[in-house]
């Protein structure tokens, strides 16, 4: 498989616009972005009162900006023996332990594969959250400078040296599951042999259940088409029955063939289902799309999904699902996700038990829910 490489990312942000500018010349020609609206740097610092020195500061880092990518690169895209596996190198995590943060570099090899997927493609759901790779693009590449870079708490970091703070607390990066989680799962919970996802999880979940020695059999499907290739590619380091499917979820339960083979043959589903519009990704059948209001979506994007979990089992098998509860503000109203999506799972299984996932939040801007729950249900 071709990883993304340090070379690639110094490349891709090898000149800047800024590198032979003065910080005169910099003030009066690059701009500032607040909403769809833009702004001379000029105007912009004197209306909020910011000293120059700031401005010294934050080109000095854009000029000095290799810095910060190779210590980007080394802390989420490398890719090294100690965290290319996970069987034997480190012990699974214990029940009621859980945290999707331990053993964070497991996670890099997911955020390598997909790198422009996760950074920049997969938007947030929430207004004026733009992406991590967007607003690196836009101040290396533009001189254009998002005004949350600008604000006194983000002045406080970058005055510290810590303008990396700044990328990753405030704009939008989707959401991962770590591979090391899932496999701990495995390993001291439902214990499967057989797996069957309804959606990749960029990768992780084929990852965690594979490194498990017990899993014979992964099975899994998605809707955005370049996540089912390289699931695909990476799955031929493993010596195991493997067979990825790129159909939503709700058309698998439809499709004769697929349900012929399959039903009644797995001890074990696992997912991290969508959280309605929280995080919208690029695929013209993602199931926001496809259904537009929430209610819509719960019956025919979510219930379906339950029962063709459901008729996959084989009786006595285990579902299991991350879930959380969020409000999604102005822009579409709130949601009760956790009941109203467990109330529609609980008229086909069993409810066995509940843990928290522990998950540090980062972003200042709370655009990710870190009440997380990991409900286990058994088939009825």
């Amino acid at each position: 498989m071709h990883h993304f490489t340090l070379d690639m990312l110094l490349k891709k942000y090898k000149h800047s616009p800024a590198d032979n500018m003065s910080l005169d010349d910099f003030i009066n020609k690059a701009s500032v972005v607040v909403g769809n609206n833009t702004y001379i740097l000029s105007d912009y610092m004197k209306s909020k009162s910011i000293d120059r020195s700031v401005i010294q500061i934050l080109l000095d880092s854009i000029k000095n900006r290799k810095d910060y990518l190779q210590r980007f690169y080394n802390m989420s895209l490398r890719i090294t023996d100690d965290n290319n596996q996970i069987h034997g190198m480190i012990e699974p995590m214990k029940n009621n332990e859980m945290d999707n943060n331990k053993g964070v570099v497991f996670k890099n090899i997911i955020r390598n594969l997909h790198f422009y997927d996760i950074l920049q493609k997969t938007s947030s759901g929430l207004e004026n959250i733009p992406t991590y790779l967007n607003i690196i693009d836009n101040l290396y590449k533009k001189n254009t400078i998002d005004y949350k870079i600008l604000t006194p708490s983000s002045i406080h970091y970058m005055q510290k040296g810590r303008l990396g703070s700044v990328f990753s607390s405030y704009y939008f990066r989707a959401s991962i599951l770590n591979p090391y989680l899932i496999y701990s799962l495995n390993i001291n919970l439902l214990k499967g042999t057989k797996i069957f996802t309804p959606t990749l999880g960029w990768s992780s979940y084929m990852v965690g259940f594979l490194e498990s020695p017990d899993v014979k059999q992964y099975v899994g499907t998605d809707v955005i088409p370049d996540v089912c290739k390289k699931t695909e590619q990476l799955s031929s380091r493993y010596s195991k029955q493997i067979d990825i499917y790129c159909k939503p979820s709700e058309d698998l339960y439809k499709d004769d063939l697929f349900m012929k083979k399959y039903r009644g043959h797995f001890d074990v589903v696992f997912f991290s289902p969508p959280y309605y519009k929280l995080e919208l990704y690029k695929s013209s059948n993602q199931s926001t799309t496809r259904y537009k209001s929430y209610e819509k979506w719960l019956k025919n994007y979510w219930e379906v999904t339950v029962k063709l979990c459901n008729e996959l089992l084989e009786k006595g098998g285990r579902m299991c699902y991350i879930l959380s509860g969020y409000g999604n503000g102005k822009k579409s109203g709130n949601y009760d996700l956790i009941n109203d999506m467990n109330n529609i799972t609980e008229k086909y299984f069993n409810l066995v038990s509940v843990q928290p996932m522990y998950n540090k939040n980062v972003h200042a801007t709370k655009h990710r829910e870190t009440g997380e729950q990991i409900m286990l249900y058994l088939k009825k």
